[in-house]
């Protein structure tokens, strides 16, 4: 079973849990940001189960009506996912203006509230650590939207039992939604970002600018080889790489040897960047200055004579 899969299941059992225990506690002692909480989990749940249904279409071979393969797949769900934390800031946000405005409204058991935040912190930390390495193995952004969903949870839980700790000590209710009002603040920033790193790629946006410094010198290395290389583009869509280039060759040159050229170029560019589909078209050096490629080329020699 590919790993990303594996991945999305681990974060499908632990949200589960995680909800429906911010839920219980939540509304067993009335805290408006244990029940955030608990709304924000509720959709890190469906935004699992969005990851674990795109990894598994995304990987996925290319056939006849996908001929570039799924991988935008996961570019579509972590955009869902980014809506998703959205609706659950204003959702949060409602809530809490809604306490504020009421007055005061006791929260009852508070430790037991700070406790059930710092068990949710600590499961939230360990998964999303574990979602964060198989993301960077497997490049992929699903998982990866997946485990910021996750870290964000570690954040706002840490925040509000911060507040329900502070409402323990002073006994000042509004503590209580105010902190919820700072979770949701740290959610629209999460959301934000993600939205941003997945949907670009939608878009076709170019790799990012270490990665095409990356494929430059790679081909540079062969710059004895060629003439030159123009027309470079690329881009990504979820951790598929497609890159497509011309390069210009000595017009004596065999063909054997430009395809050897072409493959040892599209070999290391995979080495270094994994998952990545290149399509080189190699053309004929047309200068009709004098050109030093062209002029040392081996294969000069053995052209008739009179030959272009």
């Amino acid at each position: 079973m590919d790993a990303r899969v594996k991945a999305a299941r681990v974060s499908i059992f632990s949200n589960t849990a995680l909800v429906l225990g911010k839920l219980i506690i939540g509304y067993g002692i009335h805290s408006v940001s244990v029940m955030s909480e608990a709304i924000h989990s509720g959709l890190d749940l469906v935004a699992a189960f969005i990851a674990y249904f795109s990894v598994r279409v995304a990987s996925k071979p290319a056939d006849a009506e996908h001929q570039y393969g799924h991988g935008k797949v996961e570019n579509i769900s972590g955009t869902l996912e980014a809506l998703l934390i959205f609706l659950a800031a204003i959702w949060i946000i409602y809530e809490a203006v809604k306490r504020l405005l009421a007055g005061s409204h006791p929260v009852r058991g508070a430790l037991t509230g700070v406790a059930v935040m710092a068990g949710a912190s600590l499961v939230n930390y360990m998964v999303s650590n574990f979602l964060f390495r198989v993301a960077r193995t497997t490049e992929s952004i699903a998982l990866e939207a997946d485990a910021w969903h996750l870290r964000t949870d570690v954040y706002t839980s840490v925040g509000v039992l911060l507040g329900l700790l502070a409402l323990e000590v002073t006994g000042y209710y509004w503590l209580d939604p105010l902190m919820a009002l700072v979770v949701a603040a740290m959610i629209i920033k999460a959301a934000y970002s993600l939205s941003r790193e997945a949907f670009l790629p939608l878009l076709d946006v170019s790799l990012p600018e270490e990665e095409e410094r990356i494929i430059k010198e790679i081909i540079a290395r062969h710059a004895d080889a060629y003439v030159e290389f123009h027309k470079l583009r690329t881009r990504k869509a979820g951790r598929e790489r497609q890159i497509d280039l011309h390069l210009v060759v000595p017009r004596y040159q065999h063909i054997d040897y430009v395809h050897d050229l072409c493959e040892h170029i599209s070999d290391e560019i995979k080495a270094s960047l994994p998952h990545t589909d290149i399509l080189i078209h190699a053309e004929p050096c047309t200068s009709v200055r004098d050109c030093p490629v062209c002029n040392n080329c081996p294969e000069k020699e053995k052209r008739p004579s009179g030959a272009k």
